[in-house]
């Protein structure tokens, strides 16, 4: 596994205390989500690009 693809297994594990907030109503925990949410979506573009780059290297 890459680093990232790591990272963000624990960067989704993290805001699963915060989600659970938010759907009681906590609106501090739904900003916290909204912001994990956006490095999540940074980590799995970057995932993204390596798994390219291993394309077009052959799979090496």
């Amino acid at each position: 596994m890459t680093q990232n693809y790591e990272n963000l297994v624990n960067t989704v594990n993290a805001a699963r205390e915060d989600v659970d907030k938010a759907e009681k109503g906590n609106k501090a925990a739904t900003s916290r989500v909204r912001k994990t949410m956006q490095e999540i979506k940074a980590i799995a573009q970057e995932i993204r690009k390596e798994m390219l780059e291993l394309r077009d290297a052959g799979g090496s």
